[in-house]
């Protein structure tokens, strides 16, 4: 995949982006709020992800050890 495709290809996505959220209908203060709020939310799930998800891995583990074995 060359640069311009790259290039083209994260457009499409961006463009994506703002019909799924309807955000192209806001004005230039509205969309800098969502995309804000947006990109707070995100990164909110992917760091309780990243520090609970393996907590429960491991809990969850240790229980269907105990239970097979």
């Amino acid at each position: 995949m060359d640069l311009k495709q790259m290039k083209d290809y994260i457009y499409w996505l961006y463009f994506q982006y703002l019909l799924v959220t309807c955000s192209y209908v806001l004005e230039p203060w509205e969309q800098s709020m969502f995309h804000t709020i947006t990109i707070t939310v995100v990164a909110m799930v992917v760091y309780t992800a990243y520090v609970f998800i393996p907590i429960h891995i491991r809990l969850a583990f240790e229980f269907f050890s105990q239970i097979f074995g």
